[in-house]
């Protein structure tokens, strides 16, 4: 495996400028992510370093001004559909590249799973599962489920995976909340029992 070099130093520095740009509530819930996101790359074969850079960024852009998601949004080419939504998506989606940008993270694996780690996909890497779970697991999270969901997650990643989707997409239902069109192919991919004709 291609593992990263990634000193103590450097997690102290990356750690130090994530931390700026975020609330100290954001900055200990990034910091469960990580713990649980390192366990499950030691678990599954994962590169703990590139878990723990996609951990500590994934919510790096999370508390950004709307008006500055739009800038990107429109100056990088994104689909302007996308202007239709808000932060909730926009800070994995569009905040990978505030990560490439600023933090000068080049490494697409990592990138790739911050941007899917609110969404999911219907094809995810061992990484992109890796953050979408972590994020839904970590020790700060409680809610109906979320023990449940922790034990899933070191028997099974990829029942993991469902057990996340199929929940959200519940929560999402229930609020009647707009479901973003990637939320729904993952749910048909990872959950719906397909029929065969």
């Amino acid at each position: 495996m291609n593992e990263p070099t990634y000193t103590d130093l450097d997690r102290e520095r990356l750690m130090q400028k994530v931390q700026m740009h975020m609330s100290e509530k954001r900055f200990k819930h990034v910091l469960g992510v990580e713990e649980v996101a390192v366990a499950l790359a030691e678990k599954y074969g994962a590169s703990p370093v590139k878990a723990s850079i996609a951990a500590l960024c994934h919510d790096y852009a999370k508390e950004r001004p709307d008006d500055e998601f739009e800038l990107v949004i429109r100056r990088d080419g994104f689909d302007l559909a996308l202007l239709n939504w808000n932060n909730a998506i926009w800070h994995g989606l569009v905040g990978a590249n505030f990560v490439a940008r600023e933090l000068e993270i080049e490494d697409e694996e990592i990138l790739q799973a911050i941007r899917l780690h609110t969404t999911g996909a219907a094809q995810m890497s061992l990484l992109d599962k890796i953050i979408y779970v972590a994020d839904y697991i970590e020790p700060g999270r409680d809610f109906p489920g979320v023990v449940e969901a922790r034990e899933i997650a070191m028997v099974d990643l990829d029942e993991a995976v469902r057990y996340e989707t199929k929940h959200t997409l519940a929560h999402l239902i229930e609020n009647e909340n707009a479901v973003y069109p990637k939320t729904l192919e993952t749910y048909n991919h990872w959950v719906a029992k397909k029929k065969r004709s």
